[in-house]
C-alpha cells in the first residue's frame, strides 16, 4: 500500500487520498521536530502557555469545520464532534493555567536537612505519539498540550482513517503561532513507525489503542530503552447494586454504552446487575436501547451514527455472533439494516459468561453485555474478573459505600459513581492490567516525559 484513502462510513464513499511517506522523509520530520525542541525548551512556561491559549482560541474559531471533518471520517455525531473540540480547547487552557505551577522547580533539602537542593522538571526532546481514530482531535491533543507545556516536541502518527483530522489539527496549531516544526504529523506504515520508535532522537513513546498493538509498541520502546505511556482498551464494568436508583442507572448506562457510537475505550460495556434489581434494570434498559434513533450523524435527532469503518463493523458483528453461539441471549438489536453505511444497531446481550467475547473482550461498538450477580459482593468480583482495568462505574444509593468499593476494591484506574463521563482535564486518565500504564490529564501527563533532575547545592 502506497497511499491511505479515507472513507465516509455513512455513505461508504471516498473522501481523500494521502501518499505514505518514505522512511527518509519521516525521519526528516523527526529531525526537524528535535531542532525546534532545542529552541522551545528555552521558552519560559508562561510564554508556552500563551501559545497554548492561542491554540485553544483557534480551535474554537474553526470548531464547525473540524467537527464536520471528524464526522465525515469517523461517523461520530456532529454535535459530539463540536463537544470534542471544546474539550480540547479546555485542555489547552487548563494546561496553560496550571502548567507553570506543576512544572515549577521545587526546593528540597539533603544531607540530613543541612543543605539545600533543587528538583527541576526538564524537557527531554521528541515524544512520538501514536493515536487512534475514535477521538481524532482529543486523542492527540491530550498528549500534545501536556508535552508542549513540558518543553518537548511531538511527532504524531494518527490512525489512517482520520488522517485529514490530524493534519488539520497540526495546521491550526501552526496558524495559532506554534513553531512550525515543533508538532509534526507523519503518514507512515507500521514498519516505518517502528523505526521512528528506535530513532535516537525520539525520547519517549505514547500510544492509545488496542492491547495487542500496545504490547508490540511497548516492547519495541522498552527494547530501545525508551519510556512509554500506554492507554489501551478495556471492557469497563458498571455495577448496579441492590440499592441503586434504577431509573438513573438505566438512563446513564444507555448513554454510557452509546456515547461516541459505542467506540470509546472508557465507555460502559459490561453491566453487572445484582439479582434483587436485575429484572427491573434489564427490562427498562432494553426498552430504551430499542428506542434509540440510528441514522445520519449530522442530523440533530440522530442518537447513534455508523461505526467508523468496514473493518470495525465486521469485527463487532463477529463478536456478537460468537457470543450468541456461546450462549448469550440476544435481547435487542444485532441485525444491521440493509443499505449504505456501516450502521450497527443498539444491541443488548443477556446471560453473558466467561468464554464469550461480550464477557472477555472489548466490543468497540453499541453492544451491551448484561451479567447477573448474586449480590453486591458478587458484582464486585465479576467486575474485577477481567484482564482489563481502565474504568468502571457503581450505581448505589449509599455514596460512601460506593466510594469505599471504588477506592479499596475496584481494580481500575478510574471509577464513576452514579454517573458517566469520558475525561476531565483536572482528573488523571489511565488504567491498570492490560489497559496499560501511565497517566494523562490532571497535571500527571505533564510529568510523564520529563527529566526529574536533582541538583545538590553545596
Amino acid at each position: 500500500m502506497s497511499e491511505i484513502q479515507t472513507i465516509d462510513p455513512t455513505t461508504e464513499q471516498p473522501i481523500a487520498s494521502y501518499d505514505l511517506m518514505t522512511r527518509e522523509k519521516a525521519i526528516t520530520r523527526v529531525q526537524a521536530c528535535h531542532d525546534a525542541f532545542l529552541a522551545w525548551r528555552e521558552v519560559p512556561h508562561s510564554d508556552r502557555g500563551d501559545i497554548l491559549r492561542a491554540i485553544a482560541a483557534t480551535l474554537r474559531e474553526n470548531a464547525d469545520a473540524l467537527a464536520k471533518l471528524m464526522t465525515q471520517e469517523t461517523g461520530k455525531l456532529l454535535r459530539d464532534g463540536c463537544t470534542e473540540v471544546e474539550l480540547c480547547a479546555a485542555i489547552f487552557e487548563y494546561t496553560a493555567d496550571n502548567g507553570p505551577t506543576f512544572l515549577a522547580d521545587e526546593e528540597r533539602t539533603h544531607s540530613g536537612g543541612e543543605k539545600s537542593g533543587l528538583v527541576a522538571y526538564c524537557p527531554i526532546g521528541v515524544i512520538y505519539s501514536i493515536q487512534p481514530w475514535n477521538f481524532p482531535v482529543y486523542q492527540p491533543v491530550r498528549v500534545l498540550a501536556a508535552n508542549l507545556m513540558a518543553g518537548n516536541g511531538v511527532v504524531l502518527k494518527h490512525a489512517g482513517i482520520c488522517t485529514g483530522s490530524g493534519l488539520m489539527l497540526r495546521d491550526l496549531c501552526v496558524k495559532a503561532g506554534l513553531p512550525e516544526d515543533l508538532f509534526q504529523a507523519v503518514i507512515i506504515d507500521h514498519e516505518t513507525s517502528d523505526k521512528i520508535i528506535e530513532h535516537p532522537l525520539v525520547r519517549g513513546v505514547t500510544m492509545t489503542g488496542s492491547d495487542g498493538a500496545g504490547s508490540h509498541i511497548g516492547a519495541t520502546a522498552a527494547k530501545n530503552l525508551k519510556k512509554s505511556v500506554l492507554e489501551l482498551g478495556s471492557n469497563d464494568a458498571y455495577l448496579v447494586l441492590e440499592d441503586a436508583d434504577i431509573e438513573l442507572a438505566v438512563k446513564t448506562c444507555v448513554m454510557g454504552r452509546l456515547y461516541n457510537n459505542g467506540e470509546t475505550c472508557v465507555s460502559a460495556k459490561r453491566f453487572v446487575v445484582t439479582e434483587k434489581v436485575y429484572d427491573a434494570f434489564v427490562s427498562n434498559f432494553v426498552d430504551q436501547m430499542k428506542a434509540i434513533r440510528m441514522g445520519d450523524p449530522t442530523d440533530d435527532e440522530t442518537q447513534l451514527g455508523p461505526l467508523a469503518s468496514k473493518e470495525q463493523f465486521e469485527t463487532v458483528s463477529q463478536q456478537v455472533t460468537e457470543s450468541i453461539e456461546n450462549g448469550a441471549e440476544l435481547l435487542c438489536g444485532g441485525n444491521p439494516p440493509d443499505g449504505d453505511g456501516y450502521f450497527y444497531p443498539a444491541t443488548v446481550l443477556g446471560g453473558c459468561k466467561p468464554g464469550m467475547p461480550a464477557y472477555d473482550d472489548e466490543i468497540f461498538g453499541p453492544v451491551a453485555a448484561i451479567i447477573r450477580a448474586k449480590d453486591d459482593e458478587d458484582a464486585m468480583r465479576i467486575a474485577n474478573d477481567s484482564r482489563y482495568g481502565l474504568g468502571g462505574g457503581i450505581f448505589c444509593a449509599d455514596v460512601d459505600k460506593a466510594v469505599r468499593l471504588a477506592r479499596d476494591h475496584f481494580d481500575t484506574g478510574m471509577v464513576r459513581i452514579n454517573s458517566f463521563g469520558a475525561a476531565d482535564p483536572n482528573m488523571p486518565f489511565g488504567g491498570v492490567k492490560d489497559s496499560g500504564f501511565g497517566r494523562e490529564h490532571g497535571g500527571f501527563g505533564m510529568k510523564e516525559f520529563v527529566n526529574v533532575k536533582a541538583i545538590y547545592r553545596p
